[in-house]
């Protein structure tokens, strides 16, 4: 089966950031992605560049990540063994660790990875309810800790191709409304998709 290759943009609700990705997606759930984040901010201006692999049923495998700002620039490789343990390594010095039992991981501010739960659960295709461990990174600083998030299917695909899915973590509560790939279309209060996606077949 001929994958499918995609560009995805998503503007911030705030008018200071942009998030650009080059999206492939596997037959068998897997995807590849390839994305940039810009921000400005009163506190100073970032840019992160991320390349993520996700194989066979949703399974995180790898994520590449550099962040640069004024003042330096950092890179961070996160990889998910096959006996489900986390290897962090910065660069100069890495760690192993098993951080909760988490499978997924979320990029401070860029909407992609919210969508990685979400098709890995089917949540937008079959309706459920998850409480999660999350890896989640930080942006500029590229931290990572452990938290807890939720997601649950508010609605499953609609005659126009959309569903919505409830999202909480921390105290914040969201509706995203995400497309038939389980792609975040709208997340209120932090981004929306642009118009303009064209898709193509790749053998």
């Amino acid at each position: 089966m001929a994958n499918v290759t995609t560009m995805v943009t998503w503007q911030s609700e705030d008018g200071h950031g942009l998030e650009g990705t080059r999206l492939s997606f596997g037959g068998d759930g897997g995807l590849r992605a390839f994305g940039r984040q810009i921000r400005v901010e009163p506190d100073g201006d970032f840019s992160a560049s991320y390349r993520l692999v996700v194989t066979e049923g949703g399974r995180f495998e790898r994520l590449s990540l550099t962040s640069a700002n004024a003042e330096r620039e950092r890179h961070l490789t996160i990889n998910r063994t096959e006996d489900n343990f986390w290897l962090l390594d910065t660069g100069a010095g890495g760690e192993r660790t098993d951080l909760g039992g988490a499978r997924d991981v979320d990029l401070a501010g860029c909407v992609l990875f919210n969508s990685l739960p979400i098709r890995r659960l089917n949540l937008h295709r079959e309706a459920g309810e998850h409480t999660l461990p999350m890896v989640y990174v930080s942006l500029p600083q590229l931290e990572v800790t452990l938290v807890e998030q939720h997601y649950r299917t508010i609605s499953t695909l609609d005659a126009d191709g959309f569903a919505v899915i409830g999202f909480s973590t921390e105290g914040f509560n969201a509706e995203l409304v995400v497309d038939a790939d389980g792609v975040v279309v709208r997340y209120p209060g932090v981004a929306n998709r642009l118009e303009g996606r064209d898709a193509v077949a790749v053998s």
